[in-house]
């Protein structure tokens, strides 16, 4: 049995393997044809973080899949209020046949899925967001920019930055991250990729300057300053992060044919400039609706690899 907490636990063929499964599993959507790979099966998804994309795609995918998704937040379980979290694991993983988790700590997923009797999904923790990364890709290899990429990374060392490190870092693709000083990556994920990029081959970067990163890039990508729950560093991280805007200026410097990625939401005129996220080179909703395909793609093979 597998669990996908990191891509840092795939190798590069698995890594594939999932996004060409979720491809086929696209195409069989759009032609309306039944894909019921997990008739009779449930899914739990736990929320202590609130999020459209993650609540609609796993929710939507699994009833496309055949299956049943239950909604679970931090009002209905005991997980947080009293209960160890293995305790909850036990119980929650006894009766479903499969676990997708929206967290805080990546600790606490760990230690659900050391518990856990079904495969357990990171949705999301403050260290990673994997299943993002796997719609990103997705829209990389449909809109043909998967062959020798050069992504660029703007904005901060958060969730996404380490997720975007681990994919290149297991499919040796250049990445290039620009951050403002004191909001860099993880020191340990960093140092995890560049350990596993020795074996991949990826070239990995690290600048203060988002010209620098940007220029030839073929991908431009960026995420939210301000995540939840760093609400009350608002004003302190508009100026931080002063210059770091995906504008059209910035946008110029990379590949004639480079597309632009962001997870969503998107704040615009923040981080990334109105006229560059419904310009020509956005690819954002194509990429949103990844999500929901990519992650079909994933409780399939999953279910494939207990």
């Amino acid at each position: 049995m597998r669990h996908f907490l990191t891509l840092r636990d795939y190798t590069k063929e698995e890594i594939l393997e999932i996004v060409d499964l979720a491809l086929v599993i696209k195409q069989e959507q759009k032609a309306r044809k039944k894909h019921h790979y997990l008739e009779g099966q449930t899914l739990a998804m736990i929320f202590e973080k609130s999020s459209t994309r993650t609540r609609v795609s796993f929710e939507a995918g699994m009833f496309q899949l055949g299956g049943h998704a239950l909604f679970l937040s931090n009002r209905d379980i005991h997980l947080g209020r009293g209960e160890p979290v293995k305790d909850t694991a036990r119980v929650v993983s006894s009766m479903t046949d499969m676990v997708m988790i929206r967290t805080f700590e990546h600790s606490m997923l760990e230690e659900f899925a050391m518990y856990s009797g079904v495969p357990v999904i990171n949705g999301l923790s403050d260290s990673y967001h994997p299943v993002q990364l796997i719609a990103d890709y997705m829209t990389m290899v449909e809109c043909g920019r998967h062959i020798d990429p050069i992504v660029a990374y703007v904005g901060d060392g958060n969730n996404m930055t380490h997720s975007w490190l681990m994919l290149a870092s297991k499919l040796g693709f250049e990445l290039r991250v620009a951050t403002p000083a004191g909001y860099e990556c993880d020191p340990q994920i960093v140092a995890d990729a560049m350990e596993l990029a020795k074996t991949s081959g990826a070239k990995i970067s690290f600048t203060h300057d988002p010209k620098i990163a940007v220029l030839g890039a073929t991908v431009v990508t960026t995420d939210t300053w301000i995540s939840m729950g760093q609400e009350d560093e608002k004003v302190k991280r508009l100026n931080d992060f002063v210059g770091y805007i995906v504008d059209d200026a910035l946008m110029a410097l990379a590949d004639e044919f480079a597309i632009f990625l962001h997870c969503l939401p998107a704040y615009r005129g923040v981080e990334v400039s109105e006229s560059v996220l419904e310009g020509d080179q956005s690819v954002i909703f194509q990429e949103a609706e990844n999500r929901l395909h990519g992650q079909k793609g994933l409780m399939v093979w999953l279910d494939r690899h207990r």
